[in-house]
């Protein structure tokens, strides 16, 4: 059956069919059946727009679950709002209630200018500045905003009358995202381009909407702010500055995967003006892998102030440590003595990726002997390497984890990381600092995710003067 075309709201077609139950009976024709308008046929229409209702609900919730993060999440809430009140611009706002992070404005068609000039309003002047200062599951609150002409109510603040002619709004409503379980999160407004308002039927689909939509984002905001607890304790973790030391510069980068990871570097000054650098990637995600991570580079930095001179043996005592304090658990690490007056590296690794040396005019992975990682073998022990750098030369250490994100096979990794170090262009050679950031962007040019983002990325340069 037929339903007539949906009426425009502030000038645009709404995405939402109007089901037929909302509109006026045609009159009747004459000579028509009886049977085609009696009660039947209403309460046909009536189950037609409930269908039609349901599906739109489902597909945009369904749209909404598919979501993974909190600022994806945001986007689809405005969009879909928009849809079901028939608007074509809005904003949502992320405020919890508990006053913790993250928080901020998403727009939909509104740029940061735009997102920039409404934080300009007095705060209970704006569309949904009454919903915010609400306390959530109160009752009798507020459960939503609506201005259906601005310009035409009296008593409106002139700092948001001259905001909406800028941006050339005339209307909007506004609802709270806020349920018993989730709490406040904030709220959501939608602006029209001129006098209107959503009938009862949009109000109450953008009502059941939000709150599923309050729902999956109170998880999706649990995720964030365990996420951010991780990568700041496993900050803490690291080294808060590099060390100075004459004759070699230093620069690291260090990218925590969404679960946590146990990747880690480490720069330390030892006697005889020596310096001993390393990475290590421990197995596993989150707190326990974060915590071992912690545990194994402190252990690590003890062992190579009493022996770092023989790299071999500290990568000895960290295996010995790890077997008999976390028997199930293994670690990759590679370990190098640098003499900065000598330019002299002794290092050895425990199946750990080689390091890559850079120079003025030279490009090549440092030979390594082969070994498994520790916690694998009974008792694990390898050769060091001994080289010598020429002046400007750069070693570049990083974790198993840059490889892994490019999402190609192991050969094909490597290959792209010689490249990205092959390519950088002289003046850049002189800068620990524009070499990691270079190779970073050259490796995975889709930024630190990657095509592979759950592993933690670590490189650590030094360049010897």
């Amino acid at each position: 059956m037929n339903a007539p075309h949906p009426p425009k709201v502030a000038g645009i077609d709404s995405t939402v069919p109007a089901p037929s139950h909302t509109v006026a009976p045609a009159p009747l024709a004459t000579g028509v059946p009886a049977a085609t308008t009696g009660p039947g046929a209403l309460l046909q229409d009536r189950l037609a727009g409930w269908v039609s209702d349901l599906t739109t609900l489902h597909e945009l919730t369904e749209r909404l679950a598919r979501t993974g993060s909190l600022a994806d999440a945001l986007q689809e809430l405005g969009r879909a709002g928009a849809a079901l009140v028939g608007a074509r611009r809005g904003l949502v706002v992320l405020e919890p209630a508990d006053g913790l992070d993250p928080r901020g404005t998403v727009g939909l068609g509104l740029g940061p200018a735009d997102l920039g000039h409404l934080e300009t309003v007095p705060r209970g002047s704006l569309p949904y500045g009454d919903l915010l200062d609400t306390p959530p599951g109160r009752p009798g609150g507020v459960t939503e905003s609506l201005h259906p002409d601005l310009f035409a109510e009296e008593g409106l603040d002139p700092r948001h009358r001259e905001v909406a002619a800028r941006l050339g709004y005339a209307a909007s409503y506004a609802v709270p995202l806020s349920t018993e379980s989730a709490g406040r999160l904030g709220a959501a407004a939608w602006l029209y381009d001129e006098p209107a308002e959503p009938v009862e039927r949009q109000r109450h689909l953008v009502g059941l909407y939000t709150r599923y939509a309050t729902e999956h984002l109170a998880r999706l905001l649990e995720v964030e702010r365990t996420r951010a607890c991780m990568a700041t304790i496993a900050e803490e973790l690291l080294p808060s500055r590099l060390p100075r030391v004459c004759g070699m510069q230093l620069a690291a980068r260090h990218r925590t995967g969404p679960r946590g990871g146990g990747d880690w570097y480490d720069a330390l000054p030892l006697p005889d003006a020596a310096l001993g650098l390393a990475v290590g990637s421990v197995t596993g995600s989150g707190p326990s892998a974060v915590a071992a991570m912690g545990r194994l580079r402190a252990s690590l930095r003890a062992y190579a102030v009493m022996e770092g001179e023989d790299p071999v043996a500290v990568l000895s005592d960290l295996e010995l440590l790890l077997r008999l304090t976390e028997p199930a658990r293994s670690a990759t690490a590679l370990f190098a003595f640098c003499e900065p007056a000598s330019r002299k590296i002794t290092l050895a690794g425990a199946g750990h990726a080689p390091p890559l040396l850079i120079g003025e005019r030279r490009t090549e992975f440092v030979e390594t002997s082969v070994s498994a990682p520790l916690g694998m073998l009974a008792c694990w022990e390898a050769p060091s390497v001994e080289l010598y750098a020429e002046p400007g030369d750069t070693v570049l250490l990083y974790t198993d984890g840059l490889l892994h994100r490019t999402g190609d096979p192991a050969d094909r990794a490597f290959a792209r990381l010689h490249a990205a170090a092959a390519g950088l262009p002289r003046a850049k050679r002189r800068d620990p600092e524009a070499i990691v950031d270079h190779v970073l962007r050259a490796v995975l040019p889709d930024g630190p995710a990657g095509a592979g983002g759950e592993e933690d990325v670590v490189l650590l340069a030094a360049r010897f003067e």
